[in-house]
C-alpha cells in the first residue's frame, strides 16, 4: 500500500466505498489524515467500518473545513447534472479529486525514479495495459499495474527505482485529476462512448485530452492516430513542442514513429524505418485492434530502453487477458477463444474481423441494434450457434448469410460447436469456436466473468469427451 501523507492532520472526505474509494480512505488514514467516508451501500458502508473508516452520512453533516472530498469515477461529477455532493463541496470551497491525483502527487513526492505510464482510450486500454506491465517485467524492471484494471492505485507496491507503475485511466478518472502528468501518457482511440457523462463527444474527446496537458519536457506521449478525434489530439500536442511525441497507425506508413502494416510492425521513431517482426504470428494479439494495442506497447518499450527484440519476445509470451480474446484451448486443429467481455456489436465485430472459418456462439440479452453492424464479418462465419433470449432475432438477421442453429443453452451450443469444428479440422480447415456474444449475460449469467467461466469449462468437458471416444488425439 502507498500512504498519502499530503493531508496529515487534515480533514478529508471520501465519498463513493467500492474498491478504490476504500483503498483510498485507508492510504489517506495510514498517512495520518483525519478521513470521514460515505457510501449508499449498506454492504460497502459496513466493509469501510470493519477497515476502521470513520463513516459518516454526508447528507447530515457540514463540509466545510475539508481539505479535499476524494469522488468515487462512477459518481458523476459535471453530467446529466454534479452530484449533490459534488455541488455541496464546490460550494464551499473543497477540491473535488479523485485516487489517481493523490497517488501520482504522493509518487512524486517521494523522489525516487520511479516512472508512471498512463493509458487511455475507448477500446482497448485493459489489455494495452496488461501487455505493458508484461512487457516491463520481462525486461527485467517492475511493473505495478493497476488503477481501472485489477488493483486500485493505491493497492500498488511503494515505489522502488525500477518501479514503473502503469495506469489504465478512464475519462472519468482523468476527469478528477486536474494536475496529471505522466512521464508516459498512451492515447488509443476516441469514438463515441459515455456521452451521458461528459454532454458531448466533443467534452469526452477534450477530457480524454487532458492526459497530455501537463507534460513537459523529458516526457513522452504515445498517441494512435487511425480515428480523427485521435488524430486531432496528436497534432494539439505537436504543435506544443514540449513532449517527445510518438504517432502510432494500423492503416498507413508513418515518416516517424510506429506503424503497422499488414501485420508488420515497424519502428520509425527515430526517421530510418527498421522492420521489427510480425505481429500475425502472436495469436493471443490477433486483428488490427491488437496490432494497435501491441504497436502502442512497443512505443512505451522503445522510450523505456528496452530492445526491440526483447519487447517482441515479450509479446510472444504474453497470456492474454481473460475473457477478451482469450485463448482457452487449441486442439485437434480447432482453435477455441472466449470473447465473452464482447457485449455488443462493436466489441464482437473485433474477433469476427480477426479469424475466418468461425463457428460462433453468439446471444443473450439483445442491445440497441443487434447485429445489424456486423454484415461485413458474416462471411467469416462458417455456422453460428445461437443462445438466450436474442436467438430468434439474431437469426432473422443472419437468415440468407449464415447457417444458424437455435440452441438457446450455452452447454448445447459448446457441445454442437465443438462437434462441428472438430470435423472442418479433419478436413484440413482451420476452424475457430468463438463466444463473441455481442450480447450482455443477464438473461442467463450474471456478469460476462461467469459466461466466460463456463465457456472455458464446457470446452475442455467437450473436449474430455471427445477424447474418450478417441475423437481427439
Amino acid at each position: 500500500m502507498i500512504a498519502v501523507r499530503a493531508y496529515k492532520d487534515r480533514k478529508v472526505g471520501v465519498f463513493g466505498l467500492g474498491g478504490s474509494g476504500l483503498a483510498t480512505a485507508r492510504a489517506l488514514m495510514a498517512g495520518g489524515a483525519d478521513v470521514v467516508a460515505w457510501d449508499d451501500s449498506d454492504v460497502q458502508r459496513a466493509l469501510a467500518m470493519d477497515a476502521g473508516v470513520d463513516v459518516q452520512d454526508f447528507n447530515a453533516m457540514s463540509l466545510d473545513g475539508m481539505a479535499a472530498l476524494v469522488l468515487a469515477p462512477g459518481i458523476p461529477l459535471t453530467h446529466p447534472t454534479p452530484h449533490l455532493v459534488v455541488q455541496r463541496a464546490q460550494s464551499a470551497g473543497v477540491p473535488v479529486l479523485g485516487d489517481v491525483e493523490l497517488f501520482q502527487h504522493e509518487v512524486r513526492s517521494l523522489k525516487s525514479d520511479a516512472k508512471i505510464v498512463a493509458i487511455t482510450g475507448t477500446n482497448g486500454k485493459s489489455t494495452t495495459t496488461a501487455l505493458i506491465g508484461h512487457m516491463i517485467n520481462a525486461n527485467g524492471c517492475r511493473a505495478e499495474v493497476g488503477g481501472n484494471i485489477g488493483k486500485p492505485v493505491f493497492d500498488l507496491e511503494a515505489p522502488r527505482s525500477d518501479t514503473v507503475y502503469v495506469v489504465e485511466v478512464s475519462s472519468y478518472q482523468i476527469d478528477l485529476a486536474p494536475t496529471l502528468r505522466p512521464d508516459i501518457a498512451v492515447l488509443l482511440n476516441i469514438t463515441p462512448d459515455h456521452i451521458d457523462r461528459h454532454g458531448t463527444l466533443e467534452r469526452y474527446a477534450a477530457v480524454k485530452a487532458r492526459l497530455f496537458e501537463h507534460q513537459i519536457e523529458g516526457d513522452t506521449a504515445v498517441i494512435v492516430i487511425d480515428d480523427e478525434l485521435s488524430a486531432e489530439v496528436c497534432t494539439s500536442v505537436s504543435a506544443r513542442r514540449t513532449v517527445e511525441l510518438v504517432p502510432v497507425s494500423v492503416e498507413k506508413s508513418l515518416g516517424r514513429g510506429v506503424c503497422v502494416l499488414d501485420g508488420v510492425l515497424y519502428d520509425s521513431r527515430s526517421g530510418k524505418t527498421e522492420r521489427v517482426g510480425d505481429l500475425k504470428e502472436l495469436k493471443r494479439l490477433a486483428g488490427a485492434h491488437n496490432w494497435q494495442n501491441a504497436a502502442a506497447a512497443f512505443a512505451v518499450g522503445r522510450t523505456l530502453g528496452f530492445a526491440p527484440e526483447r519487447i517482441f519476445a515479450a509479446f510472444r509470451s504474453f497470456p492474454g487477458l481473460a475473457h477478451r480474446m482469450e485463448i482457452v484451448a487449441e486442439k485437434a486443429g480447432v482453435l477455441f477463444v472466449n470473447d465473452s467481455k464482447a457485449t455488443n456489436a462493436e466489441a464482437a465485430a473485433k474477433a469476427l474481423g480477426s479469424y475466418d472459418d468461425i463457428f460462433w456462439i453468439a446471444g443473450g440479452v439483445a442491445k440497441a441494434g443487434g447485429i445489424d453492424d456486423l454484415t461485413p464479418w458474416f462471411s467469416h462465419i462458417s455456422h453460428a450457434y445461437l443462445i438466450g433470449e436474442a436467438a430468434g432475432q439474431f437469426g432473422e438477421t443472419l437468415k440468407g448469410h449464415v447457417e444458424t442453429s437455435d440452441l438457446q443453452q450455452l452447454d448445447a451450443a459448446v457441445a454442437s460447436a465443438v462437434q462441428a469444428a472438430i470435423h472442418a479440422a479433419q478436413e484440413g480447415r482451420h476452424p475457430v469456436v468463438l463466444l463473441s456474444p455481442a450480447c450482455a449475460s443477464f438473461d442467463q449469467f450474471k456478469n460476462f466473468e461467469i459466461r466466460g467461466d463456463a465457456f472455458r469449462d464446457m470446452v475442455g468437458a467437450a473436449l474430455d469427451a471427445f477424447s474418450s471416444e478417441g475423437v481427439v488425439a
